[in-house]
């Protein structure tokens, strides 16, 4: 990985120091779910052997366990973050079920043939995701599935043009500063999705069925998750598919979801 990753990973490693506590829906298996419908269900996940890729603090991880994996192999590169997650999965019910791993994307390793290798939110922080990709591919045991879910650039035309200007500056302010403006973003959208309830805006099925659900913390925390790590990608719908694609899975899926987001799926054979 680059040194534009490490500075990536750095910023995580700050941002999950800050906002550790995993929650409400923004960690409930409804959310989880919503995610990963329509090409799974979380049926799909039982008893599964699964490694999620960037656990941050362990809010996927629970997911996982509540959709009854059987064990779960948590990958998280950011050192105080991985302490922030070694200590949650010991609270949880089954953290007996969890292997924490402080390693790279494309450096863990475990000494089991996997079923599904997953990540949510985390590829697009990647700069090369490539070989994390394939590491994944070469855990999977045959009939093995990946499941990835990314920003995507289509549906959030408009969005861009705004935000990328902004994480110019964003990307460089200490903390204090970034809160300040993350407060400032946090009313101005809470008036755009009342102006949404009158107009037709873009985004308003994101605001009402995935951010507004969330407490105001975690709704405040979305958006710092969007102005904070130096490297952030939006992804085309062809580069999703070709992400799968150069690591040699095969099947692939994929779902615009709500409009604003990419998962997609495929498969070892």
């Amino acid at each position: 990985m680059s040194a534009l990753d490490d500075k990536t990973i750095q910023d995580f490693d700050e941002q999950w120091s800050r906002y550790d506590d995993n929650d409400g829906w923004y960690a409930s298996f409804g959310l989880f779910s919503d995610i990963v419908s329509p090409l799974m269900h979380t049926d799909d996940i039982k008893e599964k052997k699964v490694v999620d890729i960037g656990s941050g603090t362990g809010r996927i991880v629970g997911m996982l366990l509540e959709s009854g994996a059987s064990h779960v192999y948590a990958v998280e590169p950011a050192k105080g973050a991985f302490e922030k997650l070694k200590n949650n999965v010991a609270s949880m019910a089954r953290g007996k079920d969890v292997t924490p791993l402080n390693a790279r994307g494309d450096e863990w390793t475990v000494d089991e043939p996997l079923d599904l290798a997953i990540s949510i939110g985390v590829i697009e922080f990647i700069s090369d995701p490539g070989p994390t990709v394939k590491r994944c591919y070469d855990a999977l045991k045959p009939g093995g599935d990946v499941f990835f879910w990314l920003c995507s650039y289509e549906g959030n035309e408009l969005y861009l043009k705004f935000v990328q200007p902004l994480r110019k500056l964003t990307t460089f302010l200490p903390h204090f500063m970034l809160v300040g403006i993350v407060h400032l973003l946090y009313w101005a959208l809470c008036l755009y999705r009342l102006v949404g309830k009158v107009l037709p805006l873009p985004l308003m099925r994101y605001l009402d069925k995935i951010w507004w659900p969330m407490s105001a913390k975690k709704r405040r925390l979305v958006i710092y998750d969007q102005l904070n790590p130096t490297y952030l990608k939006y992804y085309r719908k062809h580069e999703a598919i070709a992400l799968l694609e150069a690591a040699g899975f095969q099947n692939i899926e994929i779902h615009h979801r709500h409009g604003y987001s990419w998962s997609v799926k495929g498969k070892k054979v």
